[in-house]
């Protein structure tokens, strides 16, 4: 979880890989009116949001349920939204929150060609994010050290 940028994606892909589980990208589950609406630097609205974390939870229980673990890259950015996630996935959760500076998140998304997220609405998703307190649900990383030493710190920490 965590702002755009942060590295969700590269590091959920890597996981699942490691874990041998399925990895849901969970860009992939907006509908197509979100999407547009955040390529035209909108932010979405949690009108906007809990349809896509009920397709997501639903699919990620899914994965779960049938491979025995699945890996989700989602925002997940207020409490709400991951007991949201919880509630609908329903079996074990836990959550990896991935932070860095504005100014690291910012040069990310500059450098990322072809993605619908703008680098403008980066500001409103800081805004939005809710820090969890790291427990034995949620580990919270800064994402200024190489994908594989995160992967593993996350794979360590699942263990």
């Amino acid at each position: 979880m965590g702002v755009s940028g942060c590295g969700k994606s590269t590091l959920g892909a890597l996981l699942g890989k490691a874990m041998t589980c399925p990895f849901l990208e969970g860009d992939s589950f907006h509908s197509p009116e979100a999407v547009e609406k955040m390529r035209g630097g909108q932010p979405l609205t949690d009108a906007d949001r809990w349809p896509w974390l009920d397709r997501l939870g639903v699919a990620t229980a899914t994965a779960s349920q049938t491979h025995g673990s699945a890996v989700a890259a989602c925002s997940a950015l207020r409490a709400a939204y991951r007991d949201r996630l919880r509630s609908v996935i329903g079996s074990h959760v836990r959550f990896v929150l991935l932070d860095n500076s504005r100014e690291t998140l910012l040069a990310r998304l500059n450098n990322r060609p072809g993605h619908y997220m703008p680098a403008t609405l980066l500001d409103s998703q800081i805004a939005t994010l809710e820090h969890p307190l790291p427990d034995a649900q949620t580990l919270i990383l800064t994402t200024d050290v190489a994908p594989d030493v995160l992967r593993d710190k996350v794979l360590a920490w699942l263990r």
